[in-house]
């Protein structure tokens, strides 16, 4: 076992400066681009459903489950008290996971802590396989838990250092979008029932103060992690 934390703890070095822009671009394009996001947003989704899970026991609610769809919508089911702050806390924490998870990503590689992140996000994975109530999430965790479980068992330092910068990036860029599809959807009163429109129902603020916070967090998270991965000057030699 102490080899193994001895291991797990042993600061990896940082990928040249070229490789950690170049992962951004990457993440950025994969985001920006319809069908890629299409297909990678489950990712975002995973965070988003693990967020309101993880405040939902953290505020101590019953979690009954947590489903995740073929569409890349998710929803996690709880029981206890239909108002107070413990709802609050847990509606509000959806929107704001993947950012912070990524601006917590951002602190672990820049440190080189990279098997520490991939190690984190399987034993996370781990648990919401327990709370997963529909096939399909099974199936999606186990992808997702198998392709980390690879990267950090078969590929070489280097490779996991880039694709570790690369899975941040797309967390933090991956954070904002969201927010700005549920509010065209709001818009077009195609979601009365999202997050910020329950925040809306539970407090006196309204939704659109919900939207500009979760905005607020995901700007700030993706700043911050992009200083603390990039580093200046910049040196792309």
């Amino acid at each position: 076992m102490n080899e193994v934390w001895a291991h797990l703890t042993t600061a990896q070095q940082d990928p040249p400066t070229w490789a950690i822009l170049l992962s951004a671009l990457a993440a950025l394009g994969v985001v920006s681009y319809s069908t890629s996001w299409h297909i990678s947003r489950g990712l975002v989704t995973i965070a988003h459903e693990g967020g309101h899970a993880l405040m939902a026991v953290l505020t101590r609610r019953k979690l009954q489950g947590i489903r995740l769809h073929s569409d890349t919508s998710g929803v996690t089911l709880t029981r206890g008290k239909p108002t107070g702050p413990g709802m609050i806390l847990t509606a509000l924490a959806g929107y704001v996971a993947p950012s912070l998870l990524g601006l917590g990503g951002a602190w672990l590689v820049s440190e080189g802590y990279v098997r520490i992140l991939l190690w984190l996000v399987l034993v996370l994975l781990a648990c919401m396989l327990l709370l997963i109530r529909n096939l399909f999430g099974v199936v999606s965790l186990l992808a997702t838990g198998g392709a980390v479980f690879a990267l950090s068992w078969f590929a070489t330092d280097e490779l996991q250092a880039v694709c570790a910068h690369a899975a941040v990036w797309f967390l933090l860029f991956g954070g904002v979008r969201p927010i700005f599809e549920l509010q065209r959807k709001r818009r077009g009163n195609r979601a009365p029932d999202s997050d910020a429109d329950q925040l809306a129902r539970l407090t006196f603020l309204p939704a659109g103060f919900y939207i500009f916070f979760f905005l607020l967090v995901a700007g700030a998270s993706l700043v911050a992690g992009t200083v603390l991965m990039v580093p200046w000057p910049l040196d792309l030699i």
